[in-house]
């Protein structure tokens, strides 16, 4: 009860009558609210136990409450998208089933060492000394040049400030140390050292260094990384809607402002209307829904507590977007699949009665091609155990964690980081290079672009969580990217002001 009278700071004086166990099980959030909104025009300003029990009565109604959605559309609306025929081609990734024995996990790291060293090596003509196995390094003198791929197996600072990195293949492993730079050291040596920081276990790189007994001396790194390339573009002047993190089911879902969206691409909203007449496809990059028994107590958050009425009613949204708008939607880690990724597509079971020739519901991650404009939509899990391992990146800057993950051309690179699926072939390295990575998953919008990929974390639709208040995130809800295919240009919709 302490917590609620600090909360309300004076505006309404709590009655000496009531205890803790009066609001044990509610949602304290939601209370202040609605206590806020009861006594915004009332002479009294005093919470007695009457008149707790009527709100919290009330806000259990609100909860099991049929969410009402009402679409305004503009008669006089002419979408010049309406009138372009479709132009993409979308592919799930590979969703195997294995049992997680020791064999799955070694043609897992197999499989995915394999694939990156394969493409280290189709671009290192430049890096020189290459090397066919970590092995064969025994047999060279010291103080010989070469070059070896291996996967970081451990990485520790040893007392003088060096790193040591263990590096392994399917040969045998070394180590590598990367010296600590001083003043009369190059910069290009410096930059290599701070390369060095940002290793995580799992990598798969290329080093370049001197033998030196049973150690090699780095001077250089190459990472798997993307090309430097010039993007893909439409002939076709089409928009992309980019969406995330909608989380329909709790109560902080920001319904308002997602009908806004939906009626804005009706042409019911008079801002930027030339933007969305161009819109021919939206594309959402997971946690549709907020899901049930997700994390503890997440019952007391939830405005419908019914797995099956959550995805009714973002169907019930999805129904209201125009019929020539091709919807793409993949599940995230509060959607009702496996948590292992990568995750298999909403089953039909969840779908039920909903089915519309526009809507596609995509494995996490996928890869479409529209209308030339090759995109990689993945919810974007890994980017909590990127940001934890490697120095420089923050959930405000989520687009430093996607370069980081580019850069490594892995989606999960840190194994055990989150739950992935131990399969033959690992469906989460990135083998073609997108012109456009769409994540979501961390609540913060971040636009950039690396090596000629635009990258776009687009945010949230929901409010600003307890949890997040605890730990100082401020999420950036409601504000949409609009992505359009023929110049490359990005814009930035806030239905917050709509």
């Amino acid at each position: 009860m302490l917590e609620l009278a600090s909360r309300l700071n004076g505006k309404v004086m709590i009655s000496s009558e009531l205890s803790d166990s009066d609001v044990e099980n509610v949602d304290i959030e939601a209370l202040i609210a609605n206590v806020v909104e009861r006594y915004r025009d009332s002479a009294s300003r005093i919470l007695g136990r009457k008149e707790l029990q009527e709100i919290i009565a009330g806000m259990n109604e609100e909860k099991k409450a049929p969410v009402q959605i009402e679409v305004i559309r503009s008669s006089d609306f002419k979408p010049v998208a309406k009138d372009i025929e479709p132009d993409f081609t979308a592919r799930d990734v590979r969703v195997e089933r294995t049992s997680s024995n020791v064999s799955d996990f070694v043609d897992y790291f197999q499989d995915r060492f394999a694939r990156l060293r394969e493409i280290i090596r189709s671009y290192s003509n430049g890096f020189g000394g290459m090397i066919g196995s970590i092995a064969s390094i025994k047999q060279y003198m010291n103080g010989r040049d070469l070059a070896v791929v291996g996967m970081v197996y451990d990485k520790v600072v040893t007392a003088k400030g060096n790193i040591m990195v263990a590096l392994e293949d399917e040969s045998g492993t070394v180590k590598v140390l990367f010296m600590r730079p001083n003043r009369r050291r190059k910069d290009e040596q410096n930059a290599v050292f701070d390369a060095a920081s940002k290793l995580m276990k799992d990598d798969v790189i290329a080093v370049r260094g001197k033998t030196w007994n049973d150690f090699v001396i780095a001077n250089r790194i190459l990472w798997p990384d993307i090309p430097v390339h010039q993007p893909n573009v439409s002939k076709e002047d089409v928009a992309v809607a980019l969406v995330s993190d909608v989380h329909v089911g709790h109560k902080l879902f920001m319904e308002k402002q997602f009908s806004k969206f939906i009626e804005w691409l009706n042409g019911g909203v008079d801002s930027r209307r030339d933007l969305a007449e161009k819109i021919k496809y939206v594309v959402v990059a997971g946690d549709l829904v907020d899901g049930i028994g997700i994390y503890p107590e997440q019952d007391r958050e939830l405005a419908i507590d019914d797995i099956g009425k959550q995805y009714s009613l973002f169907f019930e949204f999805l129904e209201n977007i125009p019929d020539y708008v091709e919807v793409f939607a993949i599940p995230g880690n509060h959607d009702a699949v496996q948590r292992a990724e990568p995750q298999p597509k909403v089953s039909n079971g969840l779908l039920k009665d909903f089915k519309r020739d526009n809507v596609h519901m995509m494995t996490n991650p996928c890869y479409l091609n529209l209308h030339g404009v090759k995109l990689l939509v993945y919810h974007g899990t890994s980017l909590d155990s990127v940001i934890r391992s490697v120095p420089g990146c923050t959930y405000s800057e989520p687009t430093d964690a996607m370069k980081e993950i580019l850069k490594r051309r892995h989606l999960s690179p840190i194994y055990g980081g989150n739950i992935v699926v131990p399969s033959r072939n690992d469906a989460l390295v990135i083998n073609e290079v997108p012109d456009l990575l769409h994540m979501g998953h961390i609540h913060k919008n971040g636009y950039d672009a690396y090596h000629g990929t635009l990258l776009v974390n687009s945010g949230t639709w929901q409010g600003r969580t307890g949890y997040q208040i605890k730990q100082g995130h401020v999420p950036s809800p409601c504000m949409l990217p609009v992505y359009e295919a023929k110049t490359s240009k990005l814009s930035v919709m806030d239905f917050n002001e709509l």
